[in-house]
C-alpha cells in the first residue's frame, strides 16, 4: 500500500526547504500554524514568520503590502476562512494589484471530516478561479504538492493553492514532471476519460482499474492546475474518447467540472458527467464515510462512467 501523507504536511516541509533558497520568502498564518504546518517554517526562520491572529482579512491585506514591497509571501489559513472570510481582500488587494502572494489554504473539502459543515468548503475553487489573473492549483498528493508549491513560489503573481487535512496516498514519484498549466496523462484509455483533481486522483485511478475488469478502457488525467487550464489535453481526450467524467472534492458548480465543460462546449462537445459535492452542505464524520455518502469516491466515479456509457 502506498504511503499516506497529508498535503498540508508536505506544505510545511517544503516551506522550510524553500526558506534556505529564497531569502525574500515570508510566511504568514492566522493563528493556525499547528494545523496548517507553517509552524515548521516559524521554527526554522522566526524572523520571517508572522502570526497575524484570527484576523484573516488583515493578514491578506498585510500580505499584499509585503508582496508589493518586494517579498514573496505564503499566507495560510483554512480554505473556508481564506476563500470565504477574506475573499474581498484577496480580490481587491491581492488580485487587482497582481501582488506576489501565494494563498496556501488547507483543510479544504469533505475530508476535513469531523470539523463539519462550517469548515468543509466546496466553493473555494469557484471563487478563486473567478479572480482575474489568479492561478489556481490543487495538488493530488504530497509529492505533487511540494513540486507545485516550488513552482508557485518561483513565479511572480497571485496564486491559490488548495491543500487538505487528511492523509492521502502518495501517487506521484519523485521524478514526476509537473508544470503549471499542463495536465498529466496518468493512464491511457479509449472508451472514456476521467478528469480528476486533488485527492480524487487516487479514487480515479482505482475506478479505472475496476472499470478495466469490466472491459471499459478509461483514460485518466490529472488537472492539478484549474487555472490556467490545459485546454489541449482536454480537447484531445474529448476527440479521442467521446465522453468525459470529472471528479473533484468540491462542488459540481463552478469547480473542475465547470472549467472542463467550458473548454469542451467551445471546442468539442461530448457527453459529460460530474462527480463532486452536489449542491449540499456536508456534516461531521469520518472522511472516508463522508466521501462515500456524498459521492466523492471511486464507486461514484464508476457509476458516473457506466451511466454515460
Amino acid at each position: 500500500m502506498a504511503d499516506k501523507i497529508a498535503t498540508r504536511q508536505a506544505y510545511g516541509e517544503v516551506l522550510v526547504e524553500l526558506g534556505a533558497d529564497h531569502p525574500e520568502l515570508v510566511v504568514m498564518d492566522a493563528d493556525l500554524s499547528g494545523s496548517t504546518k507553517t509552524g515548521m517554517f516559524a521554527k526554522a526562520y522566526p524572523d520571517r514568520f508572522f502570526n497575524m491572529g484570527i484576523a484573516e482579512q488583515g493578514m491578506y491585506a498585510t500580505a499584499a503590502g509585503l508582496a508589493l514591497s518586494g517579498k514573496t509571501v505564503c499566507a495560510s489559513t483554512f480554505a473556508m476562512f481564506a476563500a470565504g472570510r477574506a475573499y474581498e481582500i484577496i480580490r481587491n488587494s491581492i488580485g487587482y494589484n497582481k501582488a506576489n502572494v501565494k494563498i496556501c489554504a488547507t483543510h479544504a473539502g469533505i475530508t476535513v471530516g469531523e470539523d463539519g459543515a462550517s469548515h468543509q468548503t466546496f466553493e473555494d475553487i469557484a471563487l478563486m478561479r473567478e479572480i482575474p489573473g489568479m492561478t489556481v492549483l490543487n495538488p493530488s498528493d504530497a509529492v505533487s504538492a511540494k513540486k507545485l508549491i516550488r513552482l508557485a513560489v518561483d513565479f511572480d503573481g497571485p496564486c491559490y493553492i488548495r491543500l487538505g487535512r487528511a492523509s492521502v496516498p502518495v501517487f506521484y514519484g519523485e521524478d514526476a514532471q509537473l508544470e503549471i498549466g499542463k495536465g498529466n496523462l496518468l493512464r491511457e484509455g479509449k472508451d472514456m476519460t476521467i478528469i480528476a483533481t486533488g485527492i480524487m486522483i487516487s479514487e480515479a485511478m482505482e475506478a479505472a482499474e475496476a472499470l478495466a475488469a469490466d472491459g471499459i478502457d478509461a483514460r485518466v488525467i490529472d488537472i492539478h492546475t484549474i487555472k490556467p487550464i490545459d485546454e489541449e489535453i482536454i480537447i484531445k481526450a474529448a476527440q479521442e474518447t467521446g465522453a468525459i467524467v470529472t471528479a473533484e472534492e468540491h462542488s459540481v458548480l463552478g469547480g473542475l467540472g465547470s472549467a472542463v465543460s467550458e473548454v469542451v462546449v467551445k471546442n468539442c462537445p461530448v457527453k459529460m458527467a460530474f462527480v463532486g459535492q452536489d449542491d449540499v452542505f456536508g456534516e461531521s464524520g469520518k472522511p472516508d464515510e463522508l466521501k462515500a455518502k456524498y459521492g466523492m469516491d471511486k464507486d461514484a466515479i464508476i457509476k458516473a462512467v457506466k451511466g454515460l456509457l
